[in-house]
This record gives C-alpha cells, sequence and structure tokens, in this order.
C-alpha cells in the first residue's frame, strides 16, 4: 500500500518476545498504510523480519539520549512501550524529552490496568507499579498530546511463558493466583487497539483506555477450557508463592522482574483483576480473543493428546 503520511510513526520494543504488542503493531500499521520506524535494542533475526515486513528498522537504547533523537526525528506518532525494568522511568522520561523537542503531535503510553488504582498515597509493593504510575505522572506533566493505554494482564505472558511447560508435562495449569478471577487478553488485540488510535489519533489525545479480556473468570475455569480444547483433563494447581518464585529465580528470572510478578500473584488472589470493561469494543469494534481461542491457537505449544 500507498504510505498514508510522509512521516513514519515510531514503535519502540518492535522486535518484542512473546506475543509481543511492538511487533504485531508493526505488522498492523504498515497493514494500514502507515510507513514504521521499528526501534529494536539489536540487529538479529528479529529485526530482519522486521525489515521483511516492510519497517524502517533502527538500533538504539530508550535510554539513551542520541539514539532516541536518531529514532524520533521526522515521527509525528510514536508509540512507547517497555518490558519490565529497573530503567523503566529512566527510559520514559528520556523518550518524552525527546518527542517534546521535536514536536510529536501523538504519544501513546502503554502502561498497566493496576494504576487505575494507585495515587499520591497508594501503590503496591511492586516497584515496577511505582515505576509505570511515576511514569504517567511525568508524561502528564511533560505536556505532550499523550494516550494511555491500560490493559490486564497478557494471555501470552501467564498462560504461554509462565504455564505452557505446567500444561504439557503434568497437565496442570499451575500458577500462584489463588482463588481470584481474573480478565487476561491478548497483546495481539492490545495493539490493534493501539493501531486504531495511531491510525487517527487525535479523538483520543489525552484518553486512558482500560482494556480487559473476553470474561473474568478464576482459574478453574480457564482449566476447563484448556481440558475442553486440548482433549485432555487439566487441572489448575494454585502454587504457593514461595515456591513459585524460587523456580522463577532458579530460572534466571531477574529479581526485580520476580518482584513484580510475585505482586500480581498476590494482587490476583485478593480479586485486583476482576474488572471488565468495553474499552477494547469501542476502538476496535471487535470483541477480546476468547481463552478458548487462543489455546487453540496454541494448541502445539501446550501439547496435544490423551489424559496422562
Amino acid at each position: 500500500m500507498e504510505p498514508k503520511h510522509n512521516g513514519p510513526i515510531l514503535v519502540t520494543g518492535a522486535a518484542g518476545d512473546l506475543g509481543g504488542i511492538g511487533r504485531n503493531l508493526t505488522a498492523m500499521l504498515l497493514d494500514k498504510g502507515h510507513k514504521v520506524r521499528a526501534l529494536v535494542r539489536r540487529e538479529d533475526e528479529r529485526s530482519e523480519a522486521l525489515r521483511r515486513l516492510g519497517a524502517e528498522v533502527v538500533q538504539g537504547d530508550l535510554t539513551d539520549l542520541g539514539s532516541m533523537h536518531r529514532a524520533t526525528e521526522g515521527c509525528a506518532r510514536i508509540y512507547f512501550g517497555m518490558s519490565v525494568s529497573p530503567a523503566y522511568l529512566e527510559a520514559t522520561v528520556n523518550t518524552a524529552a525527546v518527542a517534546r523537542h521535536h514536536g510529536v503531535q501523538a504519544f501513546v503510553n502503554m502502561s498497566q490496568m493496576t494504576v487505575t488504582s494507585m495515587s499520591i498515597t497508594k501503590t503496591t509493593d511492586s516497584p515496577q507499579h511505582k515505576l509505570h504510575w511515576l511514569a504517567e505522572q511525568a508524561l502528564a506533566w511533560s505536556g505532550l498530546p499523550v494516550v494511555t493505554v491500560r490493559p490486564t494482564v497478557f494471555l501470552e505472558g501467564f498462560f504461554l511463558r509462565l504455564a505452557a511447560a505446567g500444561v504439557r508435562e503434568r497437565n496442570e495449569l499451575a500458577l500462584p493466583l489463588g482463588n481470584g478471577k481474573t480478565s487476561p487478553i491478548s497483546a495481539v488485540d492490545v495493539a490493534r487497539a493501539v493501531s486504531v488510535i495511531l491510525d487517527d489519533p487525535a479523538p483520543h489525545i489525552g484518553q486512558i483506555y482500560n482494556l480487559t479480556g473476553f470474561e473474568s473468570a478464576d482459574l478453574d475455569h480457564y482449566a476447563r477450557v484448556f481440558s475442553e480444547v486440548l482433549g485432555r483433563t487439566i487441572r489448575y494447581r494454585s502454587v504457593p508463592l514461595a515456591e513459585w518464585t524460587d523456580g522463577l529465580r532458579v530460572a534466571g528470572v531477574p529479581t526485580h522482574v520476580i518482584n513484580h510478578l510475585s505482586v500480581m500473584g498476590d494482587l490476583h488472589a485478593q480479586g485486583r483483576y476482576d474488572r471488565m470493561t468495553d474499552d477494547l469494543l469501542r476502538l476496535t469494534g471487535r470483541t477480546a480473543t476468547t481463552a478458548r481461542d487462543f489455546v487453540k491457537l496454541h494448541a502445539a505449544e501446550f501439547g496435544r493428546g490423551v489424559n496422562a
């Protein structure tokens, strides 16, 4: 397609990883006829895949001033998203400062649903949650034309990255979420919502969108969905939080990430992720991906076969 605008849209975190928003967003914006400048941390097969899609790939670091000038110059619209990191606030402010310098006309910030219930006197025990809240404050003070997107947890994160091995090897959905309900959303759905905003950002400037999944249910419900789709009995096991975090530590997960995931597990058990909104439907005209469809799509990763 012929590009809609002369300038590219900057997408940070474009290489992404499992179910990355940036990678999906890049493809969606290109499909809509936009030029995309994809910021990646390193050159590898993922950056080459972005080039094959048609993106302009720029290597750089969100915390590096020179990198962000090179990435931002000529871009009127930015998607800012970054994985869990102690440098999250520094990266946000660095990107925002450069964006303001270059006169960016739309800055879409990927935040978290938990921030909705935080304030100047109320936070959580997760350092990452506090960084997200502070980042939203800094962006509000910046005077930039910001759109904030706050999803719940991702289907790709909890169900694939953290639980797939247990489903595949032991027929159990093993997560430290207690009996709380949760409404996980697919990163693909979130990317679709962001692509709509960046396609025509003017009506969305200053808005906050809270994105939830198709339904809010407890993990026993999701285990039944796994069972029906995979054709074998999958049971939910609420793993003690200490046992779960010990496993993450052995696997080499950084302490900052473990602390964040641990708090998320505790908040799930308290019912803090039992949320439903219609923001995704209003933005995209489409309902969220169901857990059933998600498991079907990734059935190979969850393993097929009869009851163990």
